[in-house]
């Protein structure tokens, strides 16, 4: 099962593994990585309408890294409470606040301080800092009260997590009774061989902490998620050395993901 880390996996390490490659992609979106960024990346493997990309600020697009298009899984309506679980540089959370407008709020958390800095610039530039809102924290422990977002957003970063199940139940806590998740993220068709899940590098990538695809809803139902279905796949890793690290019968890629808090 990939819901959890293998026994004697150093967390602590990993935290700061992913901590510090993001910081990197903060400082120099065009360094060498394991893994795509950047709008023209965004369009043409992910699907994003390349027009909303060019009206956000570089700053922000840049730094994108997902894999997947949580905000085309389904609607947000204005005045919306909407919480980015792990911003990033705020592409996505920008998206997200022009669409709830000035009645809603935006809401984006992130453990890298140097993302939370550039996302909070991003949405100056941008306009939106009356609607968008930017924390530092953790996604196993949202600083967010109980039942108060509408609909919770995530592109690429429950792999990420040693404890995904306390993620998944941290999402259902702060949304509202009838409130979506909709989630982005890495799955692979068969479990990942313990040298590739004992990588923190890979992990950092995406790939290393990745659930075995039918663990995603079975993860969400336990949560307490309703009718949680995948609705989309990309080919997220193709041409990286992400993708050259795993074996190719595992199926590598990401989907979109949809599940519901019952009302």
């Amino acid at each position: 099962m990939a819901t959890g880390c293998p026994i004697n996996f150093d967390v602590a390490y990993l935290r700061e593994q992913v901590r510090s490659t993001y910081e990197q992609v903060a400082r120099n979106p065009e360094g060498d990585y394991h893994f795509h960024r950047g709008p023209d990346y965004a369009h043409r493997f992910l699907g994003y309408d390349p027009d909303e990309l060019a009206r956000l600020p570089e700053l922000s697009t840049a730094r994108f890294a997902g894999v997947g298009n949580p905000l085309a899984i389904g609607p947000i309506g204005a005045g919306a409470t909407v919480l980015d679980h792990a911003c990033g540089a705020g592409m996505d959370l920008l998206l997200a606040a022009g669409k709830v407008g000035s009645r809603g709020r935006a809401i984006g958390i992130d453990m890298t301080p140097a993302m939370i800095e550039c996302a909070a610039r991003a949405a100056r530039q941008a306009g939106l800092s009356h609607i968008a809102e930017f924390r530092q924290g953790y996604y196993e422990n949202l600083p967010v009260p109980d039942a108060s977002v509408d609909v919770v957003i995530s592109n690429g970063v429950l792999n990420l997590s040693p404890e995904k199940h306390r993620v998944m139940n941290e999402v259902f806590r702060v949304l509202k009774p009838g409130g979506y998740l909709y989630l982005a993220d890495v799955v692979v068709q068969q479990e990942l061989n313990m040298e590739a899940r004992s990588n923190p590098d890979l992990w950092a990538a995406c790939v290393g902490g990745a659930l075995v695809e039918p663990e995603l809803e079975a993860l969400a139902r336990e949560a307490g998620f309703a009718r949680g279905r995948i609705t989309r796949r990309f080919n997220c890793f193709y041409d990286t050395t992400a993708e050259s690290k795993v074996a190719k019968h595992l199926f590598v890629q990401s989907v979109n993901f949809i599940a519901r808090k019952n009302p």
